[in-house]
């Protein structure tokens, strides 16, 4: 049996590529792993309902279920697109939820997990931001509003971020992880996983191993834990 860690797979819709072989992947992973470690932004958007989730992500809501089921244990590190996840993940999957990021440990190695959005301690208005959007008031206006009205609004910040980005330089993340992981190895953890830059890489250190974990969006990576290794792989090489 193995551990399971993906990132970034921003899911829209049943019918798109990324969505579709995300689902044939974990389907086939079913009665292979032990837990389920999904470092943030699996969703393009979510905010959890007391009310009902989005229909978009019923297909894969109902696999987390059967893996639920069958004994998976979910691990969620919350990342800028889903946060608030809310009652369907810590009632009914019984989810672990990690708002900001953690330790957990699994073979015997202490792992530091992150989704990778706050590995820069120096932007502090991206850091403001994010505790705007996360704020009580927010998930309060959240759970009033028709869920169309907040799908909407965040798509349109989504689009706003990425044509502002657009037509920037490519950033390589590699020597801001680096610094992070080596801070996380150094306080003691023997691995550090990570997401949100969609670069995947693994680094060793005299102190352990850094992955990043990459996307499901262009890429279809992820990383497995198993025999006390992880290993970052690409679902391509074996579909």
């Amino acid at each position: 049996m193995k551990d399971l860690f993906i990132a970034d797979a921003h899911l829209l819709e049943p019918e798109d590529a990324n969505y579709r072989d995300l689902l044939a992947f974990l389907g086939a992973q079913a009665d292979q792993i032990r837990n389920l470690v999904i470092l943030g932004d699996l969703f393009e958007f979510w905010i959890g309902s007391d009310r009902t989730v989005p229909g978009r992500y019923r297909p894969l809501l109902t696999l987390l279920e059967e893996l639920h089921r069958r004994g998976v244990r979910l691990t969620y590190v919350e990342g800028n697109h889903d946060f608030h996840l809310g009652p369907f993940f810590r009632d009914r999957l019984e989810c672990r939820i990690l708002p900001d990021g953690g330790s957990i440990e699994l073979d015997g190695l202490r792992i530091h997990l992150a989704h990778g959005d706050l590995v820069d301690p120096t932007d502090t208005g991206y850091r403001l931001w994010r505790a705007l959007v996360r704020s009580r008031a927010v998930r309060l206006l959240a759970g009033l509003a028709p869920q169309h009205l907040t799908w909407n609004i965040a798509r349109a910040l989504s689009r706003r971020s990425r044509k502002r980005r657009a037509g920037k330089p490519e950033f390589d993340p590699t020597e801001l992880l680096k610094g992070y992981a080596r801070r996380q190895l150094a306080a003691g953890h023997d691995l550090v996983v990570t997401g949100h830059y969609h670069h995947p890489m693994q680094i060793d250190f005299e102190q352990g191993r850094l992955v990043a974990l990459g996307d499901w969006i262009g890429g279809r990576s992820y990383a497995v834990l198993e025999d006390g290794e992880l290993k970052l792989l690409d679902w391509r090489d074996s579909a």
